[in-house]
């Protein structure tokens, strides 16, 4: 079991995390003010000192701690530290992302060196600081406090001696709603809203003191964002996500590009090096050296992935700026993409991705990817159809793989709808996989290989894809088990969101004057095979079908076809046939 310490947008993004897994959790909050709906998590509220840690700890067998919470609260993560030594547990620090200190600031370590030689000051440290803020009143400065709207913190705020026209409420992060002429901030991260803050006062041309974040107990692993901590999780507790993430192949390249660079210029070869993701946060990711070469091997976790395993290295030579594709790295051969025929198959996020996290060495470097038996490898992928030759594709958007990963899936289905389009062709086949393409492919002996494209289960996603790329002709191939979850409604047809509803089949059934008994069927073509007038019950899914995709292609044409286990495609006398 896990235990999470929050009440911070951290914590919020662990749950956020945690709740992938299914499992369960405790999440523990001090005041319980925290609005969040958890499903698996179970909220504790209320302080928990050492000794009550402690016995929660013991009496609910719990196996790692996640501390999210506010980098400001000293005793809670020495009670924390003290815990975990004492349980021999580890933890997982949940830092926040913290901006450079720029030199303009005033930095302080506590209260007391705020300088005197200011007039009026604007607090934002919250509610429990008044106090330790008063005996600046007492030398004549006059102190505002900006505090939350809520009716507890300004209780407190009054019993710590503050006055009514003193305190202003927190509305947005960028509007300063006090004429002072200096602002006291926490080194409180992006997520505390520092960034906001710092850039209002500039504006009003305010000095800045920030109180120095507290330093830490030496926590088991740190991490700043909710990929490293699901990774930080599936190591430490490996049973509490039932699969687990990997890394594309744009992460590997870029840990082998900074490994790399690490060696060329520092004369140094560690054994893992710390990787920016495209959403700010950093992981570390293990790398190994060859002889010109620094390398990365592809993990994908639980994800079915076919490059999984594979080494993708770097070589880095001073130069000019520039990622080259060597070795086992495709070439891209078509339009529709980022870049243009005859560029390396490295893609946007990728590229930026390695070019962000060269930017430390302030140096410009001269990049090449490659990948031993990358050519052999891309055969077994969708690269040939996409007209990428002589290897894989570096690819990956978030720069994490989650299993079974949706988002990567649907990503895919966008890059062959680009390609298909940049094709020239004014009619998109869609289909669900190999089986029903083959099929299909009939009717459009003269289209090109890059205007099939797969839609897996994610029948709507794709038809949302192709409007917003303004595709005019869609055609899609559907089988009759997936047809008869669509005419109910289901644009995800996998079968962890939709099953075979009989009911709604035995009404279609029903409107197309089909008397058969389905109650003892298992699989759709059990309904084919029983069923006298093909055509007509045929007719009755496909307009259910249509009820549901045609809003989703409200400037396109779209043919629905239904296609049998045998090969069968009926109807083939509807009004939208297939044409070229």
């Amino acid at each position: 079991m896990i235990l999470v310490f929050g009440g911070t947008t951290e914590g919020r993004k662990a749950t956020e995390v945690l709740e992938e897994a299914g499992s369960h959790y405790y999440y523990s909050t001090k005041t319980g003010e925290q609005n969040l709906v958890l499903h698996n998590g179970i909220r504790i509220d209320g302080t928990l000192d050492t000794a009550a840690m402690l016995s929660f700890c013991s009496l609910h067998h719990i196996r790692l701690i996640v501390d999210a919470a506010h980098p400001f609260a000293t005793q809670l993560h020495q009670a924390i530290a003290d815990v975990a030594s004492q349980i021999t547990i580890p933890v997982v620090r949940y830092e926040r992302i913290y901006p450079a200190l720029d030199s303009d600031i005033t930095l302080i370590d506590n209260y007391s060196q705020i300088p005197a030689n200011i007039h009026s000051l604007l607090a934002t440290t919250g509610v429990q600081s008044i106090s330790k803020l008063k005996p600046l009143e007492a030398k004549g400065i006059k102190v505002y406090y900006r505090i939350l709207p809520r009716e507890s913190s300004i209780a407190l705020a009054h019993q710590q001696g503050a006055t009514d026209d003193q305190l202003c409420y927190f509305k947005d992060g960028d509007t300063i709603d006090a004429d002072a002429e200096a602002i006291l901030l926490k080194e409180s991260g992006e997520s505390g809203g520092y960034s906001a803050k710092v850039a209002a006062a500039r504006k009003k041309g305010m000095r800045i003191i920030v109180l120095k974040r507290p330093t830490l107990p030496k926590e088991s692993v740190t991490v700043n964002g909710p990929y490293g901590l699901r990774r930080a999780v599936e190591h430490l507790l490996p049973d509490f996500f039932p699969l687990h993430s990997g890394l594309t192949t744009g992460t590997c390249a870029t840990a082998a590009a900074v490994a790399a660079a690490i060696r060329l210029i520092k004369g140094e070869t560690p054994a893992e090096v710390p990787v920016i993701l495209p959403d700010g946060e950093t992981i570390q990711v293990g790398v190994t050296y060859g002889v010109d070469y620094a390398s990365c091997t592809k993990e994908a976790g639980d994800d079915p992935d076919i490059t999984n395993g594979i080494e993708v290295r770097a070589s880095v030579a001073e130069g000019d700026f520039e990622i080259l594709g060597g070795e086992g790295v495709g070439r891209i051969t078509l339009l529709g993409f980022d870049y243009p025929p005859g560029s390396p198959a490295i893609n946007k996020a990728p590229r930026e991705m390695i070019r962000q996290n060269l930017v430390q060495f302030d140096k410009p470097l001269k990049i090449t990817i490659s990948v031993p038996n990358g050519a052999e490898i891309a055969r077994r992928t969708f690269n040939p159809r996409l007209g990428i030759e002589g290897g894989i594709s570096i690819i990956g958007v978030s720069g994490i793989v989650k299993p079974f990963s949706e988002e990567a899936f649907i990503s895919s289905i966008r890059k062959c709808m680009q390609v298909a389009k940049a094709s020239g062709t004014n009619r998109v086949v869609i289909n669900s996989g190999g089986k029903s393409e083959r099929f299909v492919k009939a009717l459009y002996p003269n289209l090109p290989q890059q205007t099939f494209v797969e839609y897996g289960n994610y029948i709507g996603e794709t038809l949302k894809i192709a409007h917003q790329l303004s595709i005019p002709n869609i055609t899609l191939g559907v089988m009759l088990g997936k047809a008869v979850k669509l005419a109910a409604g289901h644009l995800d047809t996998h079968s962890k969101r939709a099953t075979m509803d009989k009911d709604f089949i035995a009404e279609m059934l029903k409107e197309a004057d089909a008397d058969i008994d389905i109650s003892q069927i298992t699989l759709a073509r059990e309904i084919w095979e029983k069923l006298e007038d093909k055509e007509r019950f045929a007719d009755v899914v496909i307009a259910h079908c249509r009820e549901h995709c045609a809003p989703l292609l409200p400037d396109g044409n779209l043919t629905i076809l239904l296609i049998a286990d045998d090969g069968t495609i009926l109807p083939q006398s509807l009004e939208h046939q297939p044409v070229q």
